[in-house]
């Protein structure tokens, strides 16, 4: 039987058990299975090496949890009766490896994999209550998938990749998937490079999608001369932060079936709850590319200490402003995926935009069809690429059609990698400023630098309206804080009454002053935040050019000329025509 079926198998298998419900379960249950048989058949490769050099290896799990020693066949029988196997699991099994600590493990490569098991079952769970089917389950597991072999290891991951498909039709556990064609495409344009020792975080990084194509971008630079220089630095060039138990051990077990011995570099905690202060500049990368969660919100108190006039609950913007601020190096580069709303969202949006365009070269916006997450959302969504170190000129944009005959991307019809074929010709090289690029029916620019001055040389007198009224409005309450004081040396009423009516007099002119200040600033806002709306419509299609509304009032008045002569040329003719007849009768 092919994996492929063997996953189907085993999916129909836990269908039968009562204590699985739904889609996201049976693949949370399949993964933890198959993430220890996995590890487990990596231990037996670890123990060769260990072997060959003379040396025992150590498991950093206890001897009764490993999987050969309660989950295998001997002699054709279970080693754990049915009967005995759920309690096993759920008494022994889980609750050890929970709690498995790095502590007194001599070797550091052991503290690493306690402590990647340790995540991966922190909050796991055991969802079956059939040890008979469990048992089945295994029995499948145990015939299909041999990590020895490498014909079946190279495909373990492209299977793999189908059980993470799946979570598509899983409810809400789609959130977690991006398309495989959008994250090879995002990588290959972000170029992670090996020679450089590039590193690649995703800040959201669910399944691993994004991480698992940099890390086949970057092994693929590396020949058969590489070093072992090159191998150590191919497990360290991708970092991962997961806040969700089920993605963060989909995303292990996808990095472990895809190569990295030990994947410990993925963490399991709440990118954006971790304090502002604490991201430090070691920790900065060479490459974020991330698809945030977005449409959502976080909880009370997280993200409280972002800069105050960027703080914000929904994730996305939260995520952008983290990357600029904190997760890139200087001249770093950045790839997000983001809906249409963050593009002509206006308020902490528009500041979130003007803080990435100030610092960064947001030079190209790959608009995406209708479909492309469906069924999970369909929202339309964007992939914008930047560098951090200079402020935005220009922007790209292109925008990605549907192949002939779609009108829509399903599950059975994805979006594919082959699509981008004539984007990645029209690309071209950030190192000359993207010189190679031409405007197409797909392709057109935004001259954001001189949009962006010409509002601010039309808003800025505005601005400085404002700023000298709020000064004059400031004059006007130290005199009456002056005048206040004066009050309790005056003992004349008569003199009190006058100073308190020359009080609120002045009163009147500084709230006269304010109104008139944030008139000039709303008259501002209303010229100068408008340049960050991003939602930027294709002028090189038919349709745009037929449906442009200065193109049309043209049109109109034009044809109002025509009708008008041609009604005045018919009245002449009836005229004439009347006139004849009117001198034919009197003859």
């Amino acid at each position: 039987m092919s994996l492929s079926n063997t996953i189907k198998t085993i999916q129909d298998i836990m269908r039968k058990d009562d204590g699985v419900d739904g889609d996201a379960q049976r693949i949370g249950q399949l993964t933890w299975m198959l993430f220890l048989k996995v590890f487990d058949q990596k231990e037996e490769e670890w123990e060769d090496d260990a072997a060959d050099r003379g040396k025992t290896y150590k498991s950093p799990l206890p001897e009764e949890c490993r999987w050969r020693n309660w989950a295998t066949f001997e002699g054709g029988k279970p080693q754990t009766p049915p009967n005995e196997l759920i309690e096993f699991v759920n008494s022994t099994v889980f609750p050890k490896l929970k709690k498995l600590s790095t502590e007194g493990l001599e070797e550091n490569a052991n503290a690493q994999k306690a402590k990647v098991v340790g995540e991966v079952f922190r909050d796991s769970n055991n969802y079956m209550k059939s040890g008979t089917l469990m048992l089945e389950v295994i029995e499948k597991l145990d015939e299909a998938i041999d990590f020895h072999d490498f014909t079946s290891r190279q495909h373990l991951g492209d299977i793999y990749e189908q059980v993470l498909n799946d979570l598509r039709s899983a409810g809400n556990a789609g959130e977690f998937y991006t398309p495989r064609a959008i994250t090879e495409f995002m990588v290959q344009m972000v170029d992670p490079r090996l020679e450089r020792r590039e590193t690649v975080l995703d800040p959201a990084c669910g399944t691993g999608g994004f991480l698992t194509a940099s890390f086949n971008w970057l092994k693929n630079q590396a020949d058969n001369k590489s070093g072992l220089k090159d191998q150590e630095a191919l497990e360290k060039s991708i970092r991962g932060i997961e806040k969700k138990q089920l993605p963060h051990l989909l995303c292990t077990t996808n990095l472990l079936l895809h190569g990295i011995e030990t994947p410990d570099q993925i963490e399991h905690r709440n990118t954006l709850a971790r304090p502002w202060n604490d991201w430090s500049k070691t920790e900065q990368v060479d490459c974020v590319i991330t698809n945030p969660p977005f449409g959502g919100s976080e909880e009370d108190g997280v993200g409280t200490d972002f800069p105050s006039d960027l703080q914000t609950r929904e994730t996305s913007d939260m995520f952008l402003t983290l990357i600029v601020r904190r997760l890139l190096k200087p001249n770093g580069r950045g790839a997000i995926v983001l809906p249409d709303g963050n593009l002509f969202g206006e308020g902490v949006k528009a500041k979130v935009k003007e803080l990435l365009l100030e610092q960064c070269n947001l030079h190209t916006i790959i608009r995406l069809p209708n479909g492309v997450f469906n069924p999970y959302t369909g929202i339309k969504t964007n992939l914008l690429f930047f560098s951090k170190g200079k402020p935005t000129e220009t922007i790209w944009y292109y925008e990605h059609p549907y192949p002939p005959g779609y009108k829509s991307y399903s599950k059975t019809k994805p979006i594919t990698l082959d699509e981008f074929k004539p984007i990645k010709s029209w690309w071209g090289e950030e190192s000359d400023g993207f010189a190679g690029r031409v405007e197409n029916e797909f392709a057109w620019k935004v001259d954001f630098k001189t949009r962006k001055e010409e509002a601010k040389a039309k808003a800025q007198p505005h601005k400085d309206k404002a700023e000298e009224l709020k000064n004059e409005a400031s004059d006007i309450d130290h005199k009456i804080r002056n005048l206040k004081s004066s009050l309790k040396g005056i003992k004349s009423e008569i003199d009190k009454l006058s100073v308190e009516t020359e009080i609120k007099e002045l009163q009147k002119q500084a709230k006269n002053l304010r109104d008139k200040a944030r008139d000039e600033q709303a008259a501002y806002d209303r010229i100068y935040w408008p340049i960050y709306n991003l939602d930027e419509k294709n002028p090189n299609t038919p349709e745009a050019i037929k449906l442009d509304p200065d193109e049309l009032l043209k049109q109109h008045k034009q044809l109002q000329k025509e009708i008008t002569k041609t009604e005045n040329q018919l009245k002449q003719e009836l005229a004439k025509a009347f006139a004849h007849h009117f001198t034919e009768d009197s003859a």
